[in-house]
Protein backbone atom coordinates (compact mmCIF):
# COMPACT_ATOMS: atom_id res chain seq x y z
CA UNK A 1 0.00 0.00 0.00
CA UNK A 2 1.09 3.58 -0.77
CA UNK A 3 1.43 5.84 1.98
CA UNK A 4 0.09 9.18 0.17
CA UNK A 5 1.86 11.27 2.78
CA UNK A 6 4.58 9.80 1.42
CA UNK A 7 7.30 11.93 -1.13
CA UNK A 8 7.93 9.65 -3.78
CA UNK A 9 4.16 9.02 -4.68
CA UNK A 10 2.81 10.39 -7.80
CA UNK A 11 -0.91 9.54 -8.84
CA UNK A 12 -1.31 8.28 -12.13
CA UNK A 13 -2.77 10.72 -14.14
CA UNK A 14 -5.19 9.08 -16.66
CA UNK A 15 -7.29 10.46 -19.57
CA UNK A 16 -11.07 10.81 -18.34
CA UNK A 17 -12.58 8.04 -21.00
CA UNK A 18 -14.45 10.68 -23.23
CA UNK A 19 -11.45 12.56 -23.93
CA UNK A 20 -9.89 9.33 -24.77
CA UNK A 21 -12.77 8.76 -27.24
CA UNK A 22 -12.12 11.97 -28.83
CA UNK A 23 -8.52 11.01 -29.12
CA UNK A 24 -9.09 7.84 -30.61
CA UNK A 25 -11.30 9.35 -33.20
CA UNK A 26 -9.17 11.94 -33.98
CA UNK A 27 -6.36 8.44 -35.04
CA UNK A 28 -9.36 7.19 -36.88
CA UNK A 29 -9.90 10.20 -38.91
CA UNK A 30 -5.63 10.18 -39.69
CA UNK A 31 -6.05 6.37 -40.57
CA UNK A 32 -8.68 6.53 -43.23
CA UNK A 33 -6.89 9.75 -44.32
CA UNK A 34 -4.01 7.91 -44.43
CA UNK A 35 -5.73 4.48 -46.31
CA UNK A 36 -6.78 6.77 -49.07
CA UNK A 37 -3.23 8.39 -50.35
CA UNK A 38 -1.60 6.55 -52.81
CA UNK A 39 1.34 4.06 -52.20
CA UNK A 40 4.58 6.63 -52.98
CA UNK A 41 3.22 9.43 -50.01
CA UNK A 42 3.06 6.30 -47.95
CA UNK A 43 6.21 5.05 -48.80
CA UNK A 44 7.98 8.73 -48.51
CA UNK A 45 6.76 9.05 -44.82
CA UNK A 46 8.80 6.31 -43.83
CA UNK A 47 6.16 4.43 -41.32
CA UNK A 48 6.75 1.47 -39.54
CA UNK A 49 6.88 -1.32 -41.89
CA UNK A 50 3.85 -2.81 -39.60
CA UNK A 51 1.84 0.21 -40.17
CA UNK A 52 2.65 0.37 -43.95
CA UNK A 53 1.25 -3.04 -44.11
CA UNK A 54 -2.07 -2.22 -42.59
CA UNK A 55 -2.44 0.98 -44.29
CA UNK A 56 -1.82 -1.18 -47.75
CA UNK A 57 -4.27 -4.26 -46.95
CA UNK A 58 -7.15 -1.87 -45.63
CA UNK A 59 -7.80 -0.92 -49.20
CA UNK A 60 -8.83 -4.23 -50.37
CA UNK A 61 -11.21 -5.16 -47.41
CA UNK A 62 -15.12 -4.41 -47.17
CA UNK A 63 -17.16 -3.30 -44.45
CA UNK A 64 -16.40 -5.22 -41.29
CA UNK A 65 -12.71 -6.28 -41.65
CA UNK A 66 -11.97 -2.59 -42.49
CA UNK A 67 -13.37 -1.52 -39.41
CA UNK A 68 -11.50 -4.26 -37.99
CA UNK A 69 -8.47 -2.93 -39.73
CA UNK A 70 -8.72 0.49 -38.96
CA UNK A 71 -8.98 0.13 -35.01
CA UNK A 72 -5.55 -1.99 -35.69
CA UNK A 73 -4.58 0.70 -37.41
CA UNK A 74 -5.52 3.40 -34.97
CA UNK A 75 -3.92 0.96 -32.21
CA UNK A 76 -0.23 0.93 -34.03
CA UNK A 77 -0.54 5.24 -34.51
CA UNK A 78 -1.54 5.47 -30.58
CA UNK A 79 2.28 3.65 -30.30
CA UNK A 80 3.97 6.06 -32.86
CA UNK A 81 4.44 9.59 -32.73
CA UNK A 82 1.53 11.29 -35.36
CA UNK A 83 2.90 14.57 -35.29
CA UNK A 84 4.52 14.25 -38.49
CA UNK A 85 2.22 12.34 -40.12
CA UNK A 86 -1.09 15.18 -39.58
CA UNK A 87 1.81 17.85 -40.59
CA UNK A 88 2.45 15.71 -44.31
CA UNK A 89 -1.48 15.29 -44.57
CA UNK A 90 -2.08 19.02 -43.95
CA UNK A 91 0.56 19.63 -46.82
CA UNK A 92 -0.67 17.34 -48.80
CA UNK A 93 -4.11 18.42 -48.31
CA UNK A 94 -2.79 22.19 -48.51
CA UNK A 95 -1.16 21.03 -52.36
CA UNK A 96 -4.40 19.47 -53.39
CA UNK A 97 -6.40 22.45 -52.28
CA UNK A 98 -4.24 24.55 -54.17
CA UNK A 99 -3.91 22.73 -57.64
CA UNK A 100 -7.82 22.40 -57.40
CA UNK A 101 -8.70 26.33 -56.82
CA UNK A 102 -5.84 27.00 -59.98
CA UNK A 103 -8.02 24.34 -61.45
CA UNK A 104 -11.24 26.24 -61.23
CA UNK A 105 -9.43 29.55 -61.83
CA UNK A 106 -8.47 28.42 -65.53
CA UNK A 107 -11.63 26.74 -66.09
CA UNK A 108 -13.40 29.74 -65.56
CA UNK A 109 -11.07 32.20 -67.64
CA UNK A 110 -11.66 29.52 -70.08
CA UNK A 111 -15.60 29.83 -69.67
CA UNK A 112 -15.22 33.86 -69.50
CA UNK A 113 -13.31 34.38 -72.84
CA UNK A 114 -15.71 31.60 -74.68
CA UNK A 115 -18.75 33.79 -73.48
CA UNK A 116 -17.79 37.19 -73.76
CA UNK A 117 -14.38 37.08 -76.29
CA UNK A 118 -12.88 40.57 -77.24
CA UNK A 119 -13.83 41.70 -73.41
CA UNK A 120 -11.94 38.96 -71.76
CA UNK A 121 -9.79 38.86 -74.01
CA UNK A 122 -8.50 41.84 -73.29
CA UNK A 123 -8.58 41.43 -69.84
CA UNK A 124 -6.66 38.40 -69.69
CA UNK A 125 -3.92 39.99 -72.17
CA UNK A 126 -3.73 42.74 -69.37
CA UNK A 127 -3.33 40.05 -66.48
CA UNK A 128 -1.18 37.90 -68.10
CA UNK A 129 0.55 40.19 -70.72
CA UNK A 130 3.25 37.48 -71.59
CA UNK A 131 0.59 35.14 -73.50
CA UNK A 132 -0.32 34.83 -77.27
CA UNK A 133 -3.26 36.65 -77.97
CA UNK A 134 -3.12 35.64 -81.63
CA UNK A 135 -3.22 32.02 -80.36
CA UNK A 136 -5.90 32.78 -77.80
CA UNK A 137 -8.05 34.04 -80.28
CA UNK A 138 -7.37 31.41 -82.45
CA UNK A 139 -8.58 28.66 -80.30
CA UNK A 140 -11.41 30.64 -79.04
CA UNK A 141 -12.87 30.54 -82.42
CA UNK A 142 -12.01 27.37 -83.18
CA UNK A 143 -13.77 25.84 -80.10
CA UNK A 144 -16.71 28.31 -80.54
CA UNK A 145 -16.75 26.67 -83.93
CA UNK A 146 -16.48 22.86 -82.23
CA UNK A 147 -19.31 23.44 -80.02
CA UNK A 148 -21.66 24.97 -82.39
CA UNK A 149 -21.36 21.98 -84.85
CA UNK A 150 -20.73 19.44 -82.58
CA UNK A 151 -17.84 18.06 -83.25
CA UNK A 152 -15.08 16.86 -80.40
CA UNK A 153 -13.47 19.77 -78.78
CA UNK A 154 -9.79 19.48 -79.14
CA UNK A 155 -9.48 23.35 -79.60
CA UNK A 156 -11.53 23.43 -76.35
CA UNK A 157 -9.10 21.24 -74.36
CA UNK A 158 -5.98 22.91 -76.48
CA UNK A 159 -7.22 26.30 -74.96
CA UNK A 160 -7.28 25.01 -71.61
CA UNK A 161 -3.81 23.60 -72.06
CA UNK A 162 -2.36 27.41 -73.04
CA UNK A 163 -4.16 29.10 -70.42
CA UNK A 164 -2.84 26.50 -67.79
CA UNK A 165 1.11 27.43 -69.28
CA UNK A 166 0.44 31.21 -69.26
CA UNK A 167 -1.16 30.94 -65.73
CA UNK A 168 1.35 28.98 -63.77
CA UNK A 169 4.29 30.54 -65.89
Amino acid sequence: MYDTLDEEYEPVKRLNKSQQKREIQVLHELAVKLSKLDIQPLERMQLAPELFTALAEVRSMKHGAAKRQFKFIVKLLRQNDTESLVETIARLDAKKTDQDQQFHRIERWRDRLMADEQDAITEFMATYPHADAGQIRQLVRNAGRELQTNKPLKSHRTLFRLLREVISA
